[in-house]
């Protein structure tokens, strides 16, 4: 231990990796290279707040889909159904780890207009080629098989009932964290607070600890959530990933719905869903700007003058409902095109990115934890081509955008 007794010294002075936090991602991470018969180096994860409270991993509220509007999202995220839905196998078997559930109500994009429709219609067509379940019904359609919606406004939607929905995704976090160090992943309270590199600047040399402690390292992976900036930083390198606020709320309806409520995207930009025998919504406000990082104020008018409003409109049996729990959290926004920036940075080379996921995290950190682990390992993607999230695109001022963000 440390003198400061909160922080605790690394057990050694040299790691072949260090994970700079030890939240989803960095999990995911450890999880995959200490599974990884391959990978055989040391493995250090520095967690600045071992409770976890504030991390985007605490607020999630860990929902799946396959529809987006690029191939590599729709497969990433078909490999998060498949590892959740068999989430015992891939821990091995083993017998104290829990089966997690995939609840598959769908999602529903709903389209208040003729060039949104055809957006949806274009990415079904994508969706279908990688085996999706994703299909276009019409306000008609809709109505029949969702009579409680209101689609006077609405042209046309787009539902996948197949591995879209809700999972425990808490599950996950905790099992990849304790399966990692059960590994022998070193995970400690401490807090990278400055980075060294080499003479010529290619590569992080060593990480120094809020204790005091520098520790050598052989590769330094950014799992830093909304904090991302920061880590980049310490190595002198600018990322475009900054903390936004998003709100949730969790409502209680005087006439339930007699059926799953999807994940419905409405146009007005709020989202809501079934939570088990309570309702879940969320917004991001109209006025989106970056917050500071521990600022996890709720803004209360947001419920009374767009959430409420919006749900109300769309499904009349919630005009009456109550308001029973909400908080605020963050998403680590890309604002250079809202999807993950992975792998090594141009110039930096040990420094490898598991950043910017906007919103993603939770459904694409199996895919994103297995591909960062093989990069690691060898140097390459083996399961899943994921270059396309490469850091290099940014250098190249290359975005590669995806119009399905939430």
């Amino acid at each position: 231990m440390s003198q400061n007794t909160d922080l605790v010294t690394p057990k050694k002075t040299s790691y072949d990796v260090v994970i700079v936090g030890g939240a989803m991602y960095g999990s995911s991470v450890s999880w995959f290279l200490m599974n990884n018969p391959d990978f055989d180096g040391s493995l250090l994860v520095v967690e600045k707040d071992p409770t976890y409270e504030f991390t985007s991993t605490a607020r999630t509220n860990s929902c799946i889909r396959q529809q987006f509007s690029n191939e590599i999202n729709v497969r990433v995220s078909q490999f998060g159904a498949e590892f959740v839905k068999n989430f015992r196998s891939f821990m091995g078997d083993d017998p104290r780890v829990p089966d997690v559930p995939l609840q598959s109500f769908g999602y529903m994009y709903l389209a208040d207009s003729e060039a949104f429709a055809d957006d949806l219609r274009e990415s079904q067509r994508i969706q279908a080629a990688c085996g999706a379940a994703t299909k276009i019904m019409s306000a008609e359609e809709i109505k029949h098989d969702y009579p409680f919606y209101n689609v006077d406004d609405i042209v046309a939607g787009s539902i996948n009932l197949v591995d879209e929905g809700y999972f425990e995704g808490s599950t996950l976090f905790d099992w990849w964290k304790r399966s990692a160090r059960e590994k022998g992943a070193e995970y400690i309270n401490n807090e990278v607070v400055a980075m060294t590199r080499n003479t010529s600047g290619a590569k992080v040399e060593s990480v120094t600890l809020k204790s005091g402690d520098v520790i050598a390292c052989g590769a330094v992976v950014n799992a830093s959530g909304p904090r991302a900036v920061r880590t980049s930083r310490m190595a002198g390198i600018e990322i475009p990933v900054e903390p936004r606020r998003r709100y949730t709320f969790i409502f209680d309806a005087e006439q339930p719905l007699d059926q799953d409520l999807p994940l419905t995207i409405d146009p007005s930009g709020v989202h809501m869903r079934t939570d088990g025998a309570y309702y879940l919504a969320g917004c991001p406000p109209d006025d989106d700007p970056a917050v500071d990082y521990d600022d996890f104020e709720q803004d209360h008018s947001i419920w009374e003058e767009k959430a409420w409003p919006a749900i109300a409109a769309r499904v009349p049996q919630f005009e009456a409902i109550k308001l029973t729990n909400s908080w605020a959290g963050h998403y680590a926004f890309n604002t250079f095109d809202h999807n993950a920036i992975l792998g090594p940075h141009t110039e930096v080379e040990n420094f490898i990115f598991v950043n910017g996921f906007s919103g993603h995290g939770f459904q694409q950190s199996p895919a994103m934890g297995r591909g960062t682990s093989e990069l690691i390992t060898y140097g390459e993607y083996r399961s899943l081509d994921l270059s396309a999230f490469n850091y290099s695109r940014i250098a190249k001022n290359r975005p590669f955008l995806e119009k399905a963000v939430i």
